[in-house]
């Protein structure tokens, strides 16, 4: 039988090793952590690194990601394919998959990318539901196709962060009980001990929240057995172990300091602590077969779960498995796009409200598209009619509106998780202002290449008397910013269902729905074709070269039409729904849309100027808004702020009179 030390060893050994040859790191955590996930991958959780992605298997999400090489230490001496020991010999270098905080995809067995604090325990909250929700579609008496826990190991600063609070409460209320934390409670911070900052009872926030508190010594193996079991046996409840523990645990000078915490042990104090766990001092990354022999049983034990998966697909019903493998395949129906509505031309539609036709036609063939808003279902119309809402103990494939109260960074956060966790293709709706409570996990969907749809609403000044407050101003180019984030501003309802078609036709990476409160004209001139290029000729000029080009998006477009109408013929009309989808054309067709030799351009749309020069050149000139709003009817801020159709062609006309 294996030493359980050794293995317990060998993962401070490399740890410590890894963090000196790079330079920099954070030790003290996988030194403190390394006898909880000796016990969790050795007696508990369920994987086979031969099948990393096979999909009951459990997920561990390592919510405090400075402490990566725990992550990697487990990967690698599990036997995980993508993780060798040159590999944590590059920890931190350029182009290794060890990265100094785990991001998702580099290596299989890394969940998520997990770093920004809270992040991952969020993240974790929305795998949980998507186990719970497939669950409830699919398992059967005859056959479970999901069945798995979701573990997380989280540090204080996880616990400080909001939107760890905003998950955890939720995760409470609909009774995630195959949800199991383990909080490493070492009582640092970067800046000290604990008591400077962080002093409330832990276990009784959480107990509010409806969980299962429990507490045990972080580096007493039967105590960390007797809490996992006892985590797994409550089916009703999230469950937070309290695990007691010391950064850098065996480091005779610096266990229980912050200077174990984000930097190098150093070459003596290393020496001192091998030799005080009575391990070789030399050579660095001393890795005995022992080691990975303590999780061999582990390993065979996922291997033979997963054959019993194997089994139980091929007893399921047919046609339960055919739906089950096409929505983990996120693959769309062919003829899906035939079930999109029908906007007629002459009336007006708020772009908010044609987004949610476009829903409801949409979600009878797409069992994944699941979601809610941040308490704002009314009025962002993200309800999916006919389907109940997903509640505790109710997880069937009716239960499709999620509540997810007012919460929005912890909602952003859950659907990355349910995203990541497969099966799942969520939406979350909010106002467009309020995007900045959710921003960090925007980033991170588009970091991670994951597809969740953001559903916002009240999409600029013209939402009216609310005030500044609730004017976006400076949010489309905010989101815009963001790498591999697509904002898509349609026009009319038309344009509004092919930015969902946009959005669901998408695989690497999130995508922002900007819509309007107001009624908008719905314009004959829409092109289907065009808008799925993100930017497309709406009015063709009389000549052979425009006189001018008017450039606009959402509800400005309709103004810049009618502009045009009075300023004559040779005036070009361009909608630019999507900035990012139409960079992405080729260089042919961007030019035939903004022809280089037509420089008089005037860009239009009631948000900050900042961004559109690429479009209007140094010739042309912008009208947005570049202070925050006032509180007034949406007519009158028009007025005021030179958005109507008299104004923009006043001021078109002077520009080309320049």
């Amino acid at each position: 039988m294996t030493n359980p030390q050794t293995a317990v060893n060998t993962i401070k050994g490399l740890s410590m090793d890894a963090v000196e040859a790079a330079g920099c790191g954070h030790p003290g955590m996988p030194m403190g952590m390394a006898d909880a996930a000796y016990v969790l991958w050795s007696q508990h959780m369920k994987y086979n690194p031969s099948q990393p992605n096979w999909p009951d298997r459990d997920r561990f999400v390592l919510s405090n990601g400075h402490g990566s090489m725990l992550l990697y230490s487990m990967l690698y001496l599990t036997g995980y394919p993508d993780i060798g020991l040159d590999d944590i010999k590059d920890f931190r270098q350029w182009g290794a998959r060890t990265a100094g905080h785990p991001e998702f995809g580099e290596a299989a067995g890394i969940e998520t990318t997990t770093g920004p604090l809270g992040q991952g325990i969020s993240n974790a909250v929305g795998m949980a539901l998507a186990e719970q929700l497939l669950a409830g579609r699919y398992n059967t008496a005859e056959a479970k196709l999901v069945d798995h826990y979701t573990y997380v190991f989280a540090g204080d600063g996880c616990l400080m962060e909001g939107v760890a609070a905003e998950a955890c409460s939720l995760a409470g209320h609909l009774k995630l009980g195959k949800l199991i934390v383990l909080w490493d409670d070492n009582s640092i911070t970067i800046d000290g001990t604990t008591e400077i900052s962080f002093t409330e009872n832990v276990a009784a926030r959480f107990e509010s929240y409806g969980w299962q508190t429990l507490r045990c010594d972080g580096h007493n193996h039967d105590e960390l057995n007797q809490a996992f079991n006892e985590a797994k046996s409550d089916s009703l409840r999230p469950t937070l172990i309290c695990a007691r523990t010391h950064i850098g645990h065996g480091s005779p000078n610096k266990q229980d300091t912050s200077a174990a915490h984000g930097a190098k042990l150093g070459e003596d104090e290393i020496r001192l602590t091998k030799e005080g766990m009575g391990w070789p001092t030399e050579p660095a990354f001393h890795v005995p077969d022992e080691a990975k022999e303590a999780f061999s049983g582990a390993v065979q034990s996922g291997k033979e779960a997963y054959h019993a998966w194997l089994r139980a697909r091929e007893t399921a019903n047919a046609t339960t498995l055919r739906s089950f493998d096409a929505q983990l395949s996120g693959e769309l129906p062919e003829d899906l796009w035939e079930k999109l509505p029908t906007f007629e031309t002459g009336g007006k539609v708020a772009t908010r409200k044609a987004s949610g036709a476009v829903l409801n036609a949409l979600c009878g063939d797409l069992p994944g598209l699941i979601g809610g808003s941040a308490d704002l279902a009314g009025s962002n119309n993200t309800d999916l009619k006919g389907f109940e809402e997903v509640q505790a103990g109710a997880f069937g494939p009716n239960n499709r509106n999620i509540r997810f109260g007012v919460r929005e960074h912890g909602m952003a956060a859950i659907c990355n998780g349910m995203a990541l966790h497969g099966g799942m293709r969520p939406y979350a709706g909010t106002f467009l202002v309020f995007s900045d409570y959710m921003r960090p996990s925007i980033r991170l969907a588009a970091l991670m290449n994951q597809p969740v749809t953001y559903v916002f609403t009240h999409d600029s000044v013209f939402l009216g008397e609310d005030g500044p407050t609730h004017q976006p101003v400076e949010h489309a180019m905010a989101l815009r910013l963001i790498p591999n984030s697509w904002v898509v501003r349609p026009a009319d309802a038309n344009e509004t269902k092919l930015a969902w078609q946009i959005a669901l036709n998408r695989n690497d990476g999130p995508t922002s729905l900007l819509l309007s409160r107001q009624g908008l004209p719905t314009l004959a001139e829409c092109d289907g074709d065009g808008a799925l290029n993100g930017g497309y000729i709406l009015r063709k000029e009389a000549g052979d070269t425009p006189s001018l080009i008017l450039i606009a998006t959402g509800s400005e477009v309709h103004i810049a039409l009618e502009a045009a109408e009075k300023l004559g013929p040779d005036v070009r009309v361009v909608s630019m729904p999507c900035f990012e989808l139409f960079d992405s054309q080729s260089q042919i067709y961007k030019d035939e849309v903004l022809p280089p030799g037509a420089t008089k351009r005037l860009a239009i749309e009631a948000g900050r100027t900042f961004g559109w020069e690429k479009y209007v050149g140094d010739a042309g000139i912008i009208h947005g808004i570049d202070r925050f709003g006032t509180s007034a009817p949406a007519e009158r801020i028009a007025q005021e702020w030179g958005f109507t159709t008299d104004a923009l062609a006043t001021k078109a006309q002077s520009y080309l009179n320049d």
